[in-house]
């Protein structure tokens, strides 16, 4: 999945504007234009299309979580110039606060299978030894799951 992908589902997911986009952004500490948002969601070969880089996602997924949960205190967090699919999870996990059970039922509303020790693995520290990397089916199944959760009877 691209970055550009994520955000057009969870624009839909959340069901907002352009302007509540911008918004989102701006939370997480990027000015985002207008055309620029246009620009994002434009299909892939659409030519006024841009890639959305890591950094103006985590820029987005920070401001989602500050806009779910609200501001921080103290110092904000500090958004990942480098996202994988485990970073985007755990974002995730955190501004829709997701528990592992919440996680395993998102993926049965999308008719993926997982088991609860292969979901821990995506939260773990690369540097451990029980880590696994995030596919991308995993996080747009977890995507899917939410928007049958959040937005029932609509489907892609």
């Amino acid at each position: 999945m691209t970055n550009n992908d994520i955000l057009r589902r969870l624009r839909y997911i959340l069901n907002i504007n352009n302007s509540n986009l911008a918004a989102t952004f701006a939370l997480g500490g990027l000015v985002a234009t207008k055309e620029q948002i246009i620009s994002w969601l434009a299909k892939d070969e659409d030519p006024e299309f841009v890639a959305l880089l890591d950094i103006e996602l985590a820029q987005f997924l920070n401001g989602l979580i500050t806009s779910k949960r609200g501001m921080r205190e103290g110092e904000q967090p500090v958004a990942e110039s480098r996202l994988n699919n485990n970073l985007i999870l755990r974002k995730l996990k955190i501004a829709f606060n997701l528990r592992d059970d919440d996680f395993l039922e998102l993926l049965q509303l999308a008719n993926f299978r997982l088991g609860r020790s292969e979901l821990s693995a995506f939260f773990r520290k690369p540097d451990h030894s029980h880590y696994r990397q995030c596919q991308a089916q995993v996080l747009r199944n977890v995507l899917k799951g939410l928007q049958l959760k959040l937005r029932p009877g609509t489907s892609e």
